[in-house]
């Protein structure tokens, strides 16, 4: 996951070999524009194998869903709510009712809840309404404390339980 800026200064085709080399199969590019992926860009991702992953809100139009999903090779991102990393999953009628109205959609693509995910009650809740859930946030703060390799196992297994 990154910003387009440094990946049109590195090069964009460049950029796609370079994270196919390295083993990379999905690419998370929140402001990349949908038009420009389409008309400019997509033939560097699919030429290397490579998924631009497109993020999805609860203010995201069906139209806009729908491109979305003819536009994407392997999974759509579905923000939990309209609002920043690293807080704590919180469903809301508002939040459920997004949740369905994109499950009702009958995507091609598989969806996936983002967002909030910290433990194993917000990863239930998350697969109730989609095909899997990302811990983000919560596992880059593992990654900063100490014994961090002896802590993963634990802590993906509680998300997992």
């Amino acid at each position: 996951m990154g910003y387009f800026n440094p990946i049109v200064q590195y090069g964009v085709e460049r950029f796609c070999k370079k994270a196919a080399e390295l083993g990379v199969d999905g690419i998370i590019v929140p402001d990349l524009p949908m038009y420009e992926y389409e008309e400019l860009y997509s033939s560097y991702f699919t030429d290397n194998n490579l998924s631009n992953i497109f993020l999805v809100t609860p203010q995201t139009s069906p139209d806009r869903i729908r491109k979305i999903d003819e536009l994407s090779s392997s999974f759509i991102y579905l923000l939990s709510s309209s609002t920043i990393t690293g807080f704590d999953l919180q469903v809301t009628n508002n939040v459920e009712d997004y949740y369905k109205r994109v499950s009702a959609m009958k995507l091609n693509n598989p969806t996936i809840i983002g967002f909030g995910i910290t433990d194993n009650a917000s990863f239930k809740k998350a697969c109730e309404y989609a095909n899997g859930a990302i811990v983000g946030s919560k596992f880059v703060k593992l990654l900063g404390e100490e014994s961090y390799m002896e802590k993963i196992p634990g802590f993906i297994g509680s998300i997992k339980k």
